[in-house]
């Protein structure tokens, strides 16, 4: 889809943040029922604002974290739209769905940098650390797509599940 095509869609950055043994950061959003209630940290862009600058901004808002490294971003915008009859504030607004750069960072802190509640309404109630692999099965079905094509372009820095479960149940417990 070119940019002409991308006018009814909101500007939008996503964040998948990468632990140092290869897993991702997934937040489940505040007061919304399962199953598909895990995100990554994602958000509107402000205007002017630099992707990357967003991406942090995003990021801190929403976890507090701020011990992070580039890693990389997508290329061009992942668009997806809201479904029908949606409902959300942003449809409201009449956007058509959103676009979305994507960007990596490496974790470099502590797990005691999480702090939800770091910028007024938490965006989350909870979060842990997953599988890249399986971010995409835990999204709602109208991001899934997204999710999808995040996951290719950062499939290099991610752990994948160990053939050996003994050798998984040790590397969970070294990441804690």
């Amino acid at each position: 889809m070119n940019d002409d095509n991308l006018a009814e869609y909101r500007p939008n950055v996503g964040v998948v943040l990468f632990h140092r043994n290869g897993r991702v950061w997934l937040g489940q959003r505040a007061n919304t029922p399962g199953p598909f209630n895990w995100q990554f940290p994602q958000g509107g862009v402000d205007d002017g604002e630099d992707l990357e600058a967003a991406a942090r901004r995003e990021l801190t808002e929403e976890t507090g974290a701020v011990s992070v490294s580039l890693l990389g971003r997508t290329d061009g915008w992942i668009p997806y739209d809201f479904p029908e009859n949606h409902g959300g504030p942003k449809a409201f607004r009449g956007w058509r769905g959103q676009k979305q750069v994507w960007f990596a960072f490496r974790f470099e802190g502590e797990d005691a940098e999480f702090d939800l509640q770091a910028h007024g309404e938490p965006e989350f109630d909870a979060w842990r650390w997953a599988y890249l692999a399986e971010t995409a099965d835990l999204i709602v079905p109208f991001k899934r797509r997204s999710y999808e094509r995040a996951a290719e372009a950062f499939a290099a820095f991610a752990l994948t599940p160990a053939a050996n479960p003994a050798a998984d149940l040790a590397e969970r417990r070294a990441a804690r």
